[in-house]
């Protein structure tokens, strides 16, 4: 058949709704959609949720709040429609059918009743590893034979009959693979009970849904000669016009430098969402797993990405997962946020946590508004914020410092530089933070001679309950004289 492929790029992303969605499952949505958005095509979503022991509707459901909340979109599959749907496999059967049919009618497909224990036998009276799998005995089997077996009771799958020939392409990330004839085995492709596997619906979906790029994980590359053989069958029956084209993409590497499981809690996505990542950030760093926007450049936009993402710049070495450096590239997109939108994407993260009512009262709102640009500049994911902020809006009776802060810093010691402290406050006229600062710098390093550090570590755990807050000045400015003052009186030694 004439190569018929489309001008336009088609890429897909066809994972199956089991679990919760991963780093490397989505990681494999990114590179797909930047690929489409890049070269002006479409991004195909399929789900494959043949699997009725292990899908679950659940987990379709997260997979799409996962895609939202990332703001990957696709031009076909559930919700958006399209016109080679279906798009969830399990709508499909009649489909897979009617190919295998066709297929086994072409004798391109074929019945195959061996038992693995006789396919293993088979392979020790020939002096073979029995673990070399099927060994291609059924192909020539006769009528008779086949009668003979049915009467036994036994019901055939369905075998691809592999060309006696060398299978190769030319991978997109890893240039060109080759497998030898005699290699691969023939494979299953329809279960005794008529059920098909994905060696067969997989590659199917794809031929039907004139499918131009298959970028996947490199998990996946033995499978590919077996697509490629498929796609040669259901070009001469004619249901397929093409072979796509095919990437196979680095594995995600966890700690100790084994592959990253999806039952690992790192790899879960939701985790990243529910600590405060923002999709800006992660997005930018699910990028840098297997590719590259320059040598000298780890930050960049989601539109960056898009106009710069080449498959051919995806690396064929494993990516390794650097939760640091993760942390690290979105709190230079957290920073990059407006005040009103750090403000709106804050606030329910410190609902959540309990530092703020449901319904936050017009003086709440205002205090956040007033600090939140002194928060923004030092967290790296927005649930940092609750621990920063807790102190600003606590209810006096249940404020109390951390206790290893306190042992820390408000020890008998501590006594001499807090009462300056509360002597020199007592005596402004006005509350503002360039007041405060002057006053305790005056009273505690000019006053006492404390350097700053053993100056202000008391104050600030008395006033915030912790060695670590916003700004010390501004922050009292925002808790107002009285709460500051009461607090530092509270803190001192045998109070």
């Amino acid at each position: 058949m004439t190569d018929n492929k489309p001008a336009a790029v088609r890429a897909r992303f066809c994972p199956s709704p089991t679990g919760t969605p991963h780093v490397g499952l989505i990681r494999t949505a990114l590179f797909n959609w930047a690929f489409a958005r890049h070269n002006g095509g479409k991004l195909v979503f399929r789900v494959e949720d043949t699997d009725a022991s292990r899908d679950s509707e659940e987990s379709y459901a997260a997979l799409l709040d996962a895609l939202r909340w990332l703001g990957i979109d696709w031009d076909e599959g559930p919700e958006a429609g399209g016109e080679y749907g279906p798009y969830r496999q399990s709508e499909r059967g009649d489909i897979y059918r009617d190919v295998a049919a066709t297929l086994l009618e072409a004798g391109e497909l074929y019945e195959a009743f061996s038992t693995n224990e006789e396919v293993q036998q088979r392979r020790k009276d020939a002096g073979q590893d029995p673990q070399l799998g099927y060994d291609n005995y059924d192909r020539d089997l006769t009528e008779e034979q086949k009668r003979a077996f049915r009467a036994e009771g036994r019901e055939p799958v369905l075998r691809l009959r592999m060309p006696d020939e060398d299978l190769s392409w030319n991978d997109l990330v890893r240039g060109e693979i080759e497998f030898k004839a005699g290699t691969v085995p023939d494979p299953v492709l329809v279960r005794a009970n008529g059920a098909p596997l994905y060696t067969l619906t997989n590659p199917v979906d794809d031929a039907l849904m004139r499918i131009t790029h298959v970028l996947r994980g490199e998990d996946l590359l033995p499978s590919t000669p077996r697509q490629i053989a498929l796609y040669g069958a259901l070009q001469r029956v004619g249901l397929a016009e093409f072979v796509p084209e095919f990437g196979h993409m680095p594995y995600v590497m966890g700690e100790g430098n084994k592959k990253l499981s999806k039952r690992d809690p790192q790899s879960n996505l939701f985790n990243y969402r529910d600590r405060g990542f923002i999709p800006e950030g992660l997005l930018n760093y699910l990028a840098l797993l297997g590719w590259s926007i320059a040598d000298d450049r780890d930050i960049f936009t989601v539109d960056e990405l898009i106009a710069a993402f080449e498959i051919s710049k995806v690396s064929a070495n494993p990516a390794r997962f650097d939760i640091k450096k993760a942390e690290s590239i979105n709190g230079n997109h957290v920073r990059s946020l407006s005040h009103d939108d750090f403000v709106a994407r804050v606030t329910p993260y410190l609902v959540d946590a309990g530092v703020l009512p449901a319904r936050p009262s017009e003086d709440q709102q205002a205090k956040l508004s007033a600090i939140a640009p002194l928060v923004q500049e030092r967290v790296a994911v927005l649930s940092e914020a609750n621990d920063l902020l807790r102190f600003l809006f606590v209810d006096e009776a249940e404020f109390a410092p951390e206790e290893a802060a306190a042992t820390k810093a408000l020890g008998p010691d501590s006594e001499p530089a807090l009462r300056a402290a509360i002597e020199a406050l007592e005596g402004l006229s006005s509350w503002v933070a360039a007041d405060i600062e002057q006053a305790l710098k005056d009273a505690l390093v000019e006053g006492l001679g404390l350097k700053p550090r053993k100056a202000f570590t008391p104050v600030r755990v008395a006033v915030t309950g912790r060695t670590v807050s916003p700004p010390l000045y501004e922050s009292m400015e925002l808790l107002g004289r009285d709460v500051s003052l009461g607090r530092l009186r509270r803190a001192l030694p045998g109070n």
